[in-house]
């Protein structure tokens, strides 16, 4: 028969075994946990990024689509912009031309004037003589 010392070793024994374990479950435990957290860390950071990547896709939409009705509006002031002008020159290139018409009539009667005026002035320059002693001989000068 095994003895009470035998027995009480074999004990000693399972119980170190028990504590070795207990000691690695522990162990096992703790790395678990810490990696339970940083698990847990990582998918808030994700969740976190992605709320972000929500928020600016949210706002990009709404960004284009802005700008897409202010785009539609310029296009539509633009063409309105540009019927008024060209109805405008409708109506104003017949007194344009009327005006080119008077420019160019001015530079005709410019011109005939300082002809006449060189005329008349060339011939008191051929005349002077004459119309001098004229002159003298009407007001009795000698």
């Amino acid at each position: 028969m095994t003895s009470n010392d035998d027995i009480l070793r074999a004990l000693g024994r399972v119980e170190g075994r028990l504590t070795g374990i207990e000691d690695s479950v522990s162990h096992l435990r703790d790395e678990l946990s810490d990696e339970k957290d940083n698990a847990h860390e990582s998918r808030s950071v994700i969740h976190r990024r992605l709320d972000e990547q929500a928020k600016k896709i949210a706002h990009l939409d709404t960004t284009m689509a802005i700008s897409g009705g202010v785009d539609a509006t310029l296009r539509e002031e633009i063409k309105s912009l540009t019927k008024t002008v060209e109805k405008n020159h409708e109506a104003v290139a017949p007194t344009l031309e009327e005006w080119k018409k008077m420019k160019t009539l001015g530079y005709g009667i410019s011109g005939l004037i300082a002809f006449a005026g060189l005329t008349i002035g060339g011939v008191v320059a051929y005349m002077s003589d004459g119309a001098v002693a004229a002159l003298r001989h009407w007001l009795k000068i000698n």
